[in-house]
């Protein structure tokens, strides 16, 4: 078993708010990330897969099928984006970065054909970071 990482960086927008939440409520449990008028932050992104060597291409994955992937299902939809109001699955739920983890995984599982998503790990700059495994 080989595992492959992708590096991506992408900037977005968001704010943290629960609509059961009274008003205090919710300031009081995320503070200034309560601003409905948001706040940006730069992300790392690593994605991890893994899986056997093909023999005849030497590949797990094809790293250009792979990038392919990301900018369409993560990059294209979410970099210079405000997540709550343009990225559909942060209509409902909060873009934290353990959902952003979560989302990210949802989205690029099935797109993958011959290799096995094994991570998804996401990192708020400067020093936060939410790892992702999937479900066993």
């Amino acid at each position: 078993m080989v595992y492959l990482t992708r590096k991506a960086e992408f900037a977005a927008s968001h704010y943290y708010h629960n609509p059961e939440f009274s008003a205090e409520e919710n300031l009081r449990i995320f503070g200034k990330c309560n601003n409905p008028n948001g706040h940006g932050h730069n992300y790392t992104l690593e994605v991890t897969v893994k899986g056997n060597v093909d023999p005849q291409s030497g590949f797990v994955v094809d790293l250009k099928e792979l990038k392919d992937i990301l900018d369409r299902e993560v990059l294209d939809a979410m970099d210079h984006r405000f997540l709550n109001k343009e990225v559909p699955e942060f209509f409902t739920q909060i873009p934290t970065t353990e959902n952003l983890a979560i989302v990210i995984w949802q989205r690029l599982a099935p797109k993958l054909n011959k290799a096995q998503l094994h991570r998804v790990r996401v990192y708020e700059m400067p020093d936060l970071f939410a790892d992702f495994y999937g479900e066993a």
